[in-house]
């Protein structure tokens, strides 16, 4: 069965105009219901993650600071987020639901959680509206009790998977790949192990082309035993902060390509909602509704 992490939406008002959708992580649980590709069983509401748990991978000064509220007025700007006691609550939450969807991925091959893709977190901060990390906590969770051995991050957002990229810099068993916009936030990048930067406008078919040539490789050479998949659709040519030209097909082939070369090599995977932010949230949706059905498709 496929098993999906959902958290509550963060019940603090933003403010107005923010640019982060939060709608999207309510409206696409309940379209999958909707369209009867999932069941009210196929979820899960994962518990807070443990402060063991999370100073295992982030600085245990960040993280007082974050759970008793004493970022300054510039590290709380940086994430992007108004900072308050539900928000890092939700936090915790989001990343126990990649850590529980990682062992419900040991037995079914796969699993998902509806938020997460916090690749912008770092050890020691916060960006781009993420807090903490959660691909980093739960491979470092395998890691820690063995029940991996050599993790690949496979890293679609339109965004560079910074934070991932920094907190995994000197530890040679997970392996993380970047495929992003070449000028699009961070303009500073980390080093990944394997970036590939994307020009403005790259269009479906030299998207997949690359995909399929580094993926393809990253599997023969990495030879990992658990792959975080982060499925961010802000690569779509409709999202106001992705600058990439794919079209949803193009989206959903990317999925595809992803999810199969995964079944087919027998790894077991987490996959993470990431980033979208088209203009129209049917768009983003859709998008990301995708990524599920291909789940369902593919493994079961």
């Amino acid at each position: 069965m496929l098993k999906i992490a959902w958290t509550e939406i963060y019940a603090h008002p933003l403010p107005k105009n923010h640019r982060f959708p939060m709608e999207k992580y309510n409206l696409l649980p309940q379209q999958l219901l909707y369209e009867g590709t999932v069941k009210e069983e196929n979820f899960f509401v994962p518990e807070p993650l443990t402060e063991q748990e999370v100073v295992r991978t982030h600085d245990s000064a960040y993280w007082h600071k974050l759970k008793d509220q004493l970022l300054t007025r510039q590290e709380e700007r940086r994430t992007g987020f108004p900072l308050s006691p539900e928000l890092v609550q939700r936090e915790i939450t989001i990343m126990n639901g990649t850590v529980q969807a990682a062992l419900f991925a040991l037995q079914h091959g796969i699993a998902m959680n509806i938020a997460g893709g916090t690749h912008h977190a770092f050890t020691d901060r916060g960006e781009g509206f993420c807090l903490l990390n959660d691909i980093a906590i739960a491979a470092n969770h395998l890691l820690d009790k063995d029940l991996a051995k050599q993790v690949l991050v496979v890293d679609l957002d339109v965004h560079q998977g910074n934070g991932t990229a920094q907190i995994f810099q000197n530890e040679s068993r997970v392996f993380t790949f970047s495929m992003h916009g070449a000028s699009n936030y961070p303009m500073h990048k980390e080093q990944s192990d394997l970036d590939i930067g994307l020009a403005d406008g790259t269009d479906d078919a030299t998207y997949l082309k690359l995909l399929d040539q580094h993926l393809n490789q990253l599997l023969d050479s990495v030879q990992p035993d658990f792959v975080f998949f982060q499925s961010g659709v802000d690569v779509l040519a409709t999202d106001k902060l992705g600058r990439l030209g794919m079209s949803i097909e193009g989206c959903k082939e990317r999925d595809r390509m992803v999810l199969q070369s995964c079944k087919n090599s027998r790894i077991p995977m987490v996959a993470s909602m990431g980033g979208g932010y088209s203009e129209r949230i049917a768009h983003i949706v859709e998008a990301h509704a995708n990524t599920y059905r291909l789940a369902q498709e593919i493994y079961f």
